[in-house]
């Protein structure tokens, strides 16, 4: 590919690309440039270094990833809600396993701040609404869901439950049933 055309927003988006091809821990800005056959010193007036690219890649997979819930979320509550929120994590780290993995890509928290980061949060919360968990709880909650949500895709993501049955699908549906029946029936703070 020519040179021209290249700028930061293409670049990171090449990087996005490249994570799911190879793993977002292969990205870097030499594979980047070898993508683009350019020399990698023509890269670093776009991005500054591999971390930099690291950075604008997690940023694309999280405004990804919140549209993405934003959409799924749209006029649903509930279990229903629920779902359909675990299904977008579920299935966009299917489709894009390197992005996926960007998302978890520690930022600063002025970056993260800035980034669609907290609408996930925001999101969440508007979800567990619908359970009538007041704070800390809600905070519980949602560190609950993302533990389970991001464990249980990663570990899918390798192999760990292809070797046996039931299917994984079936369990992750499971997984959904138990978690709404544990946010219907939140357990009350035990006073010490």
């Amino acid at each position: 590919m020519a040179r021209v055309g290249l700028n930061t927003e293409r670049l990171a988006q090449a990087g996005a690309e490249l994570a799911d091809e190879v793993g977002f821990e292969q990205v870097t800005v030499s594979a980047l440039a070898r993508r683009f056959d350019v020399k990698v010193a023509s890269l670093y007036s776009h991005v500054r270094n591999s971390h930099d690219l690291k950075t604008r890649i997690a940023l694309i997979a999280l405004q990804e990833l919140a549209d993405r819930a934003a959409d799924a979320l749209a006029g649903r509550s509930g279990k229903d809600a629920l779902t359909a929120l675990a299904n977008v994590y579920r299935d966009y780290a299917r489709e894009h396993p390197g992005r996926y993995t960007a998302a978890q890509f520690r930022l600063d928290p002025e970056t993260a701040a800035a980034s669609a980061g907290p609408r996930h949060s925001q999101m969440t919360r508007a979800l567990l609404r619908g359970y009538d968990l007041a704070e800390p709880d809600q905070t519980h909650a949602v560190r609950l869901l993302g533990s389970v949500f991001h464990g249980y895709v990663s570990l899918e993501a390798a192999g760990g439950f292809s070797h046996s049955a039931p299917d994984s699908d079936v369990s992750w549906a499971r997984t959904l049933d138990a978690l709404d029946a544990l946010l219907r029936s939140w357990p009350e703070e035990n006073p010490k």
